[in-house]
């Protein structure tokens, strides 16, 4: 009786105006800060906070924006994932969205900026000899209607971001013709770019609608980090030197050791990076695979050095090359993957004469490339005299010469390498040079 009293009292206040049993749930945003250089790693992590706001039940993502620009490909790409976010996107202007900056902000639904905040500016550049120049008409003409179109898409004035990428475009007391044009945040509100002039990331919620929200920060992982780092232009570069540097110590050293472990990782991490962020596809791997594949068939199987090492080398440079481009039309892409892979070839070149030049006068680092002195297990040593003895002897191929091997000479085994000739255990062997080690053999003709 008494449970059923209580079962009815707890029925009859539920039915009563105001009252609920159940805590209505909070609002939620999403915080993410858009700072530094816009790289090719930022996509990625857009993407991955709209997926983390869907997951959360969140409502709105909130963009903090602080950048004077970077590449335009991945401020295209984030401008399409904002455009078609299902959630409320709000860009608090916290300083500057200079070039770049002004795409990303353009394609979010509410723009706040902080006071004497900037927007604007957003000319594309090309890296030349020079340093930054202005892009061609072609690729400024795209990125023209990318900004009017990104305008159009959130009501904002289209003509104004034209003017902020073309100082052609005049526009009456707001931008003369012949200036490119950057507005403070009190212009931008004035002119319907922004939509309030705010100072905290608070009173940019309030102004959106999202007073009282519970806010999720949420921060570039070390997954992300690593993409940012590696995609760098610099660093691009850097890796592929060390990439090709390790592949052609590694080519002149018997065996697999250190340059090859390292050249091979540069290339995986070069490849890897530039896979995650689109730029490298599987048709780009692929090729890269059949290039290596050559070059190992050249090395290893087939004799001397010709069609397949060629068009191993070209896979290779050409996957490399390719891999380095974005989508933009003009050539702008392709000036600056061609300066980044002129740089990363004049360092490999110049690391590689340094490399041979001065490390076999390194007692440490001579080993690296086997240049000096080796002591060897089995009851041998080969030092740099006895093999200046070895010139112009003649002994007997222990193993099959692929061209490396292993052949007997003077009474004792050493590790030949063959002129890139195959050679079969048995035959007769004349060694024709000595690099260091490197002792270098073909095949003897026998009297009679």
């Amino acid at each position: 009786m008494v449970s059923r009293c209580v079962s009815l009292f707890l029925l009859l206040f539920a039915l009563l105006p105001g009252a609920s049993m159940v805590e209505s749930a909070p609002v939620r945003v999403v915080h993410i800060v858009v700072d530094g250089t816009i790289d090719l790693g930022l996509p990625p992590f857009v993407e991955r906070a709209i997926r983390t706001a869907q997951e959360e039940g969140a409502i709105a993502l909130i963009l903090e924006v602080n950048t004077l620009g970077g590449r335009v490909d991945a401020a295209s790409r984030i401008r399409d994932v904002l455009l078609d976010c299902p959630l409320t996107t709000v860009a608090f202007v916290n300083k500057r969205a200079i070039s770049a900056g002004a795409l990303i902000s353009l394609a979010c639904d509410t723009i706040v900026m902080a006071p004497g905040s900037t927007i604007g500016a957003a000319t594309p550049v090309t890296l030349g000899s020079g340093g930054g120049e202005k892009a061609s008409e072609k690729v400024v003409s795209y990125w023209r209607s990318e900004m009017r179109a990104t305008a159009e898409k959130t009501n904002r004035p289209p003509e104004i971001a034209e003017a902020m990428v073309d100082e052609s475009v005049e526009i009456p007391d707001i931008s003369p013709a012949g200036k490119l044009l950057t507005l403070t945040s009190a212009e931008a509100v004035e002119n319907g770019i922004a939509d309030a002039e705010i100072a905290t990331l608070e009173g940019a919620l309030d102004f959106a609608g999202l007073s009282g929200a519970d806010v999720i920060r949420l921060d570039v992982n070390w997954a992300e980090n690593v993409v940012r780092f590696f995609t760098n232009p610099v660093l691009s570069g850097f890796l592929l030197s060390i990439g090709f540097l390790g592949i052609i110590v590694e080519l002149r050293s018997p065996g697999f050791g250190f340059p090859g472990i390292a050249g091979v990782t540069a290339l995986a991490l070069f490849f890897g990076v530039h896979y995650v962020v689109h730029l490298a596809g599987q048709g780009e791997l692929i090729a890269l695979i059949a290039g290596l594949l050559l070059l190992a068939l050249e090395f290893f199987v087939i004799p001397g050095f010709g069609i397949a090492g060629i068009a191993g080398i070209a896979l290779v440079l050409g996957t490399v090359f390719f891999s380095m481009i974005g989508s933009l039309p003009g050539g702008a892409d392709i000036s600056r993957a061609l300066v980044s892979f002129a740089v990363s070839l004049v360092l490999t070149v110049g690391g590689t004469i340094l490399l041979f030049r001065y490390m076999p006068k390194s007692r440490s680092l001579s080993r690296l490339i086997l240049a000096a002195r080796q002591e060897r297990a089995d009851g041998f040593e080969v030092t740099a005299a006895a093999d200046r003895d070895l010139l112009g002897a003649v002994g007997t191929a222990r193993s099959k010469l692929r061209p490396a091997g292993v052949a007997d000479i003077g009474g004792r085994r050493v590790d030949v390498v063959t002129e890139g000739d195959f050679i079969d255990a048995g035959r007769a062997v004349e060694v024709v040079a000595v690099d260091g080690n490197r002792v270098v053999v073909r095949e003897a003709c026998r009297d009679g």
